[in-house]
């Protein structure tokens, strides 16, 4: 806990300097309030599989937002966001999103600061998005990301960029805590952290991607050199015990070299989707790809409804990993579209693992809007497997319903 803190000082204390030197340079600017403030609650439906773990989760989050023009050409966008947990301390957190300085010029954009940026294409899995890494207390679905130090030079094409990376600062994958669900059996000692990279988490990392429009087709290419935002997970060695001897895991994080493409392809009502990649990490080299299709049928039965029919493959030549998620598995979906004032939309999935019978999830995310202001958000996961090595069985009994109100302002 102790390295955590102070690491997280280091990290806020560069975002408040961006910002005190932003408001300081120029502080006669106009300034954008927006934001949300959103109340959760998670209901799990089975016991809990380990000690200390409840059924009820209560948490509330706060996403402000500022942002304000620096000079003719610059902005600046200062995003923080805090959640505080009714059962899991390691949920109760505090991140800064983004507080990043944009200059945008003829061909250039510069961007310098803590950011968020996405790469792919596909829904199940998200294979080659690697720039941040994953803030997992947050959800199971792993799209919510953690800020990540960076600068980003990009040169503008005619349908199109090429964007060069330096991340100068590593963030760790958040866990739950002991009383947390949606962990492994054992509690992860946060403060007990190993890197391949004598720097640990100063070692520089670096990307490069090209993104073109080419008619119907969005492509993407992109290579990255740095430390992996997966981490290894080990147990920790006993002389390193926690003070109250209790058995613990740890993380390590290697060194990883990945070259992917993301792909999108639109016809009529069809969308054509792939993610693909070739990597190396510890001497071992390894390839994936997650590729399907979705087709959207239009105004069904004259109702004035949407709806979507989705199927994916995942595969992953890791197949005696554990820790890897879609090694053979095949998602089938449907997206459901009111196309009403309210926005209101679902989106159903069912993940089968194609050598292991016993082994499937499911997920339903659903939103509305009540008003300009007010948004309810109800996204439910449901795992099963009776497999040990399978990446769901440690939370087979994690099957839960996630309830949100949230309010813009």
């Amino acid at each position: 806990m102790k390295q955590n803190v102070t690491r997280l000082a280091t990290y806020f204390g560069v975002g408040a300097s961006l910002l005190s030197s932003v408001f300081s340079i120029h502080a006669s600017a106009d300034i954008t309030y927006s934001g949300s403030a959103s109340l959760q609650q998670r209901y799990f439906f089975q016991d809990a599989l380990y000690p200390f773990q409840t059924q009820s989760q209560l948490s509330i989050a706060l996403a402000p937002q500022l942002e304000t023009s620096v000079g003719e050409n610059g902005v600046f966008t200062f995003s923080p966001f805090a959640r505080i947990d009714q059962r899991d301390a390691e949920r109760s957190h505090a991140d800064i999103r983004e507080a990043m300085y944009a200059a945008y010029f003829d061909k250039f954009e510069v961007r310098a600061g803590i950011g968020k940026v996405f790469w792919g294409q596909t829904e199940s899995l998200h294979l080659v998005d690697i720039i941040n890494q994953t803030d997992l207390v947050e959800s199971i679905d792993t799209e919510d990301k953690l800020g990540q130090p960076m600068l980003d030079v990009r040169y503008l094409l005619d349908s199109g960029y090429i964007s060069v990376y330096v991340l100068p600062y590593f963030r760790e994958r958040t866990f739950s805590g002991v009383e947390g669900r949606l962990r492994a059996p054992f509690p992860m000692d946060t403060d007990f952290v190993q890197y391949e990279s004598d720097d640990e988490e100063t070692n520089v990392d670096y990307a490069v991607r090209w993104q073109q429009s080419i008619g119907s087709l969005e492509l993407g290419v992109s290579y990255f050199d740095g430390t992996d935002r997966v981490p290894d997970v080990f147990f920790r060695p006993e002389e390193d015990a926690v003070v109250s001897m209790q058995t613990s895991l740890a993380s390590f994080y290697p060194q990883l070299q990945q070259a992917s493409i993301d792909a999108l392809y639109v016809a009529n009502g069809w969308l054509f989707k792939l993610e693909a990649l070739s990597a190396k990490r510890l001497e071992e080299e390894y390839s994936a790809y997650v590729a399907g299709f979705e087709y959207t049928l239009v105004d069904i039965f004259s109702s004035g409804y949407d709806l979507g029919i989705l199927m994916e493959h995942q595969f992953d030549e890791r197949e005696n990993n554990p820790a890897v998620f879609g090694q053979n598995d095949l998602m089938l979906g449907a997206r459901f579209l009111m196309n009403d004032f309210s926005g209101t939309e679902f989106l159903f999935g069912f993940v089968q693992d194609l050598d292991e019978s016993d082994s499937y999830s499911a997920f339903i995310e659903g939103s509305t809007r009540f008003s300009q202001n007010w948004r309810l958000e109800v996204n439910g996961y449901f795992f099963s497997s009776d497999t040990p090595n399978d990446p769901t069985y440690a939370i087979r009994r994690d099957d839960h319903l996630s309830i949100q109100l949230e309010y813009f302002f």
